[in-house]
């Protein structure tokens, strides 16, 4: 089974990928590293080539590639992207939400522990950390709706959407392990 994982900046859905993959032995594909990848290449942030992102589509052809090459080549796997959803539709899609207050808090909290998360530049408060995902989230909804004509965060292209807001990092898996296993119980 290909799982999808897509969610908002700070939702947790890089750690919940990851453990997941692990839980279920299966190999993990991770689009923002191809895509930070690219953006340090180029001496960029993810928020700086975003911006570019939103006037250069290979940008996102080449991300949008490495992922279906990757469930193409795995039949069992998790796929963090934000896309991954619309370009495997036969995978298992999982959305984890957050608000942008909280989400912030989390990825600035990350980045006092000196995670190299090569967000944005100056990400020195939690309130330049929340305009930085602010700004992010609404670049990356007008690339995806653009380039692929969907709306990354609406609730209905996933079959599930969850809200981690008020969860802890366990708490989040626990729901996903047991959705993911409820659904491969009735394949």
């Amino acid at each position: 089974m290909v799982i999808t994982i897509n969610g908002r900046p700070g939702s947790g859905k890089s750690t919940v990928a990851r453990r997941l993959a692990e839980h279920l032995g299966v190999p993990r594909f991770y689009a923002g590293d191809a895509f930070r990848k690219m953006a340090r290449e180029r001496g960029l942030t993810a928020v700086e080539f975003n911006k570019v992102g939103e006037v250069e589509p290979e940008i996102d052809r080449l991300t949008d590639e490495l992922v279906v090459k990757f469930a193409n080549e795995h039949s069992d796997c998790v796929i963090e992207s934000r896309t991954g959803f619309h370009l495997i539709p036969a995978s298992l899609k999982i959305f984890l939400d957050v608000t942008p207050e909280e989400g912030s808090r989390r990825i600035f909290s990350s980045l006092k522990k000196g995670d190299d998360r090569n967000e944005d530049h100056d990400l020195t408060t939690p309130e330049k950390v929340l305009a930085s995902v602010k700004t992010r989230i609404a670049s990356e909804a007008i690339r995806y709706q653009k380039y692929n004509g969907v709306n990354i965060f609406d609730p209905s292209h996933y079959d599930l959407f969850l809200d981690t807001t008020d969860l802890t990092t366990d708490q989040v898996f626990d729901r996903v392990t047991q959705f993911v296993a409820q659904r491969q119980k009735n394949a």
